[in-house]
């Protein structure tokens, strides 16, 4: 069992470290032959804030184990907005962009949506044409956060400077870390699952969840006790739309994701909480999470964990 928890965080500090490695290495290679700082953000940077998710989710579609891959889906999207926006309001108040308000906040709820008609209308399984439609939807905004990266509200990207044989370094060092800790993790996961009695879904919404997106967290914090929090619900939103559409899609592809009747408890809980997320920026002063807000937030979480540990 102390192996079994130590290969999980073990697997865990090997993803996160092979994501930093893969987005450093692959950004200074772009920059070596002369790619725009914009289109290493959309691509490289992007794809490695989400690669501990897309990897672990991916492991567990090849090894047949959809509780862990829908489960490590649905319980980052739920941290991710419970959790770390919560956090970071609670330090300071959030203010929140209007193209965040009026078009991505809403496209997540969409997501969110779409899985739970999945459920009903898919019998229960993201199949290949599920999946294809997901990731029909993740190039819809991939055009939108292009065009608004390239007319006013882009984000320049920290670049190390590499030499062009160590960027190739970083990039095999990262993809070999995120295969390697990726496959630790979810067959520690298992193990754990199997000795402890429960779910692997609950092993994946709670312990997996949280530790594919401490990067986010801490990124998330870091700007909030610096003031610098306008991107911050953005950029947690969009980590939610890569999430459903981009892993979800990619997994489908691999093998069909069975949809549990235990995981429509997360799947409502996703829907939830990015509802109470757009409310909440209506409410008191003008597009803004105040710290009365995050602090309801973190106890909605703190409860749902409780449950699904006691329950």
């Amino acid at each position: 069992m102390l192996l079994s928890i130590l290969g999980l965080l073990g697997g865990l500090a090997i993803i996160v470290l092979g994501a930093n490695k893969l987005v450093d290495g692959g950004s200074a290679l772009a920059a070596h032959y002369n790619i725009p700082n914009i289109v290493i953000g959309l691509t490289i940077v992007a794809f490695g804030t989400s690669a501990p998710e897309l990897i672990v989710s991916s492991m567990s579609a090849i090894e047949g184990q959809s509780a862990l891959a829908l489960g490590n889906v649905l319980g980052s999207n739920i941290f991710n907005i419970l959790g770390i926006i919560g956090i970071s309001a609670m330090i300071y108040p959030m203010n929140i962009l209007k193209n965040t308000t009026t078009i991505e906040v809403p496209y997540a709820i969409l997501c969110s949506l779409v899985i739970l008609g999945t459920f009903f209308i898919g019998e229960q399984a993201i199949g290949i044409w599920e999946a294809v439609f997901f990731l029909v939807l993740f190039g819809v905004f991939n055009i939108y956060t292009t065009y608004v990266a390239t007319h006013n509200q882009a984000e320049e990207v920290s670049i190390k400077t590499l030499s062009l044989w160590k960027s190739i370094l970083f990039i095999i060092i990262g993809f070999a870390g995120l295969f390697l800790g990726g496959k630790w993790l979810v067959n520690s996961a298992i193990e754990i699952a199997t000795v402890m009695g429960i779910s692997e879904r609950i092993i994946a919404v709670t312990i997996i969840a949280i530790g594919t997106s401490l990067p986010e967290l801490a990124t998330s914090v870091v700007a909030a006790r610096k003031h610098q929090v306008e991107m911050a619900v953005g950029n947690v939103i969009g980590s939610n739309i890569f999430n459903t559409l981009l892993i979800l899609g990619v997994c489908g592809l691999i093998s069909p994701i069975e949809m549990a009747t235990e995981s429509l408890m997360d799947i409502y809980l996703n829907i939830f909480a990015t509802l109470l997320l757009f409310l909440f920026i209506f409410t008191g002063k003008g597009r803004q999470i105040e710290r009365w807000e995050g602090f309801l937030l973190i106890c909605i979480y703190v409860a749902y964990v409780v449950y699904l540990i006691v329950g």
